[in-house]
């Protein structure tokens, strides 16, 4: 069977970018999303697919590389294909390029599929797993995104913030994304400005709704390159999310 896979151009929009110029970390993980949703609908099991069996996609973890940032205007391509499955997850990878073909980003996904009545996971079936054969000889860019540790009990707890209807997607839960968003707002604006992202993890764990107040915990690790965050919703503390970012001084990537 011929390898399943899909290319895509984007233009990269201001409303993309950052105050550096170049394209945010959400708008780089708004773009694999995209193109995973396109080409779930090519192949058979979009969201209208997996609606009429009381199904549903839920992501649950994500892995980027980045190696480059696009600025506001540049073209960029971005590359998917499903790699089957681990467990219980369907898992998906993805490379993003300039069109000379300088490398921007690579990444994983892992995601889950869900009965809408029970809200249990469902394990995926044939249309899925036959892709463990489909992709043996193409070699993931980047390893399966790892259970996430969260950010250490003395982090420290951003002011709190309600989740706003522009936040919210066609579920009405608040967009994969934008807890990116939510995380890069709780750092100084001189080090956003002084640095670049060596990479991006995240562990999605609850949903969260319109008008509920959530927190962002920060902590750092020794090395200083890794910061660890946890989304936390204020009523009932339930933790909502983890991210770990790496970063470096713009200028340092190789």
């Amino acid at each position: 069977m011929e390898l399943k896979q899909l290319e895509k151009e984007y233009r990269v929009h201001v409303y993309e970018t950052g105050p550096d110029g170049r394209a945010t970390l959400w708008s780089l993980f708004n773009y694999m999303q995209d193109i995973a949703s396109d080409h779930a609908v090519r192949l058979g099991f979009g969201r209208e697919d997996l609606l009429k069996k009381n199904h549903f996609w839920v992501l649950s973890r994500m892995y980027a590389e980045i190696y480059d940032l696009p600025s506001w205007f540049d073209a960029i391509i971005v590359k998917t294909w499903p790699s089957g499955t681990d467990k219980l997850f369907a898992v998906r990878n993805y490379e993003m390029r300039f069109p000379g073909g300088r490398n921007i980003a690579a990444g994983s996904s892992s995601w889950l599929i869900i009965d809408r009545t029970t809200k249990k996971i469902q394990r995926p079936d044939d249309t899925l797993t036959r892709y463990n054969d489909d992709n043996k000889s193409v070699k993931s860019p980047v390893r399966s995104a790892d259970k996430l540790a969260g950010a250490s009990e003395d982090g420290v707890v951003s002011s709190s913030s309600k989740v706003k209807i522009s936040d919210l997607d066609v579920n009405l839960h608040t967009n994969n994304a934008n807890y990116l968003k939510w995380v890069t707002d709780t750092y100084d604006l001189n080090f956003i400005l002084a640095h670049s992202p060596l990479s991006a993890e995240i562990n999605y764990l609850a949903e969260s709704r319109h008008e509920e107040e959530i927190v962002i915990k920060t902590s750092r690790d020794a090395d200083e390159v890794f910061f660890n965050h946890s989304a936390f919703r204020i009523n009932d503390n339930k933790e909502l999310c983890r991210i770990r970012i790496g970063w470096t001084e713009q200028g340092k990537k190789k």
